[in-house]
């Protein structure tokens, strides 16, 4: 998880950063293209902030927040994001649909989804919901 934020460290500390609005920890900014992909009605969306942020705690029903105190909540969006959730069906990989379970399964999977990555076939910006490479959502290899 983040680092929990403080006073001083939510005014600027990390220019592609800030603080959760609910639960006060640090979180990394997220493109405004991602979060249209991912809202259940993006053409009703008006966005009010000039950046955006994803929270990626369990625990906080914040998805995105924006540098204005918008938020937007899970039950905003089409799917729930991976990141949020604890259930052996949740996505790993939004590019390939590749969730916990089948990971489980079959570890070679996240060998298939670095290979695609390294050959440019991946969507992760917009597919994933944080609008960072789904890799970072696997578990590190049993070696690491």
């Amino acid at each position: 998880m983040s680092e929990r934020c403080s006073s001083s460290a939510c005014n600027g500390r990390h220019l592609r950063k800030q603080c959760c609005p609910v639960n006060g920890y640090e979180y990394a900014e997220v493109p405004i293209r991602t979060i249209t992909h991912h809202i259940k009605a993006p053409w009703a969306w008006q966005p009010s902030a000039q950046r955006y942020f994803f929270c990626d705690d369990p625990a906080c029903e914040v998805v995105y927040f924006g540098d204005d105190g918008s938020t937007i909540l899970k039950q905003q969006l089409r799917t729930p994001p991976g990141q949020k959730e604890t259930s052996a069906d949740r996505r790993l990989c939004y590019c390939f649909g590749i969730t916990e379970q089948d990971f489980q399964r079959n570890p070679n999977t996240r060998d298939y989804v670095l290979a695609q990555t390294k050959s440019g076939h991946c969507a992760c910006e917009t597919s994933n919901p944080s609008g960072r490479c789904c890799l970072k959502d696997f578990p590190p290899p049993a070696d690491e």
